[in-house]
């Protein structure tokens, strides 16, 4: 019985993800080959990187938090057709994710950013950027109180 309910939890963990849009690996810089144990599912909510060979690391990241795409290709990588993507997230796990080495670069990075503004007018998610006292800065509610209607 417990099986079964893992399988239907499974299921809608992945419908909730969305669609699978891309499946890319990483890849050798030599002739390009998927030789490496680094896997990328990109779906419609939801981005996945999965590493490993005895020990798989499994780590999400919601479209939504991806708040910048960034592309870029050596002479190498673009006589092997490959790419670096690199995210800029708010997410805590990774603040940056570099894809090394992908085939379909542009492609990627166009989807991408698509698909995180578009998560974010779904969830009315308006500004990823932290416009407060200061990144790590612990917030004072009563200091806060103070300034309240203090605008000089």
């Amino acid at each position: 019985m417990a099986k079964v309910a893992n399988k239907d939890q499974y299921e809608e963990s992945q419908r909730s993800k969305g669609d699978l849009k891309y499946s890319e690996r990483s890849r050798w810089l030599l002739f390009g080959l998927p030789w490496t144990f680094t896997r990328y599912e990109i779906r419609e909510n939801d981005f996945t990187i999965i590493k490993g060979f005895f020990t798989v690391r499994e780590n999400d990241c919601y479209m939504y938090k991806i708040s910048d795409v960034e592309v870029t290709s050596t002479l190498l990588q673009r006589m092997a057709g490959l790419s670096t993507i690199v995210l800029y997230t708010s997410d805590v796990t990774d603040r940056t994710i570099v894809m090394k080495n992908i085939k379909h670069g542009k492609e990627i990075k166009d989807f991408l950013l698509q698909a995180s503004e578009a998560a974010r007018l779904r969830r009315r998610t308006v500004s990823m950027q932290n416009i407060g006292f200061g990144a790590g800065d612990i917030h004072d509610v009563d200091a806060m109180d103070e300034l309240d209607g203090h605008f000089d």
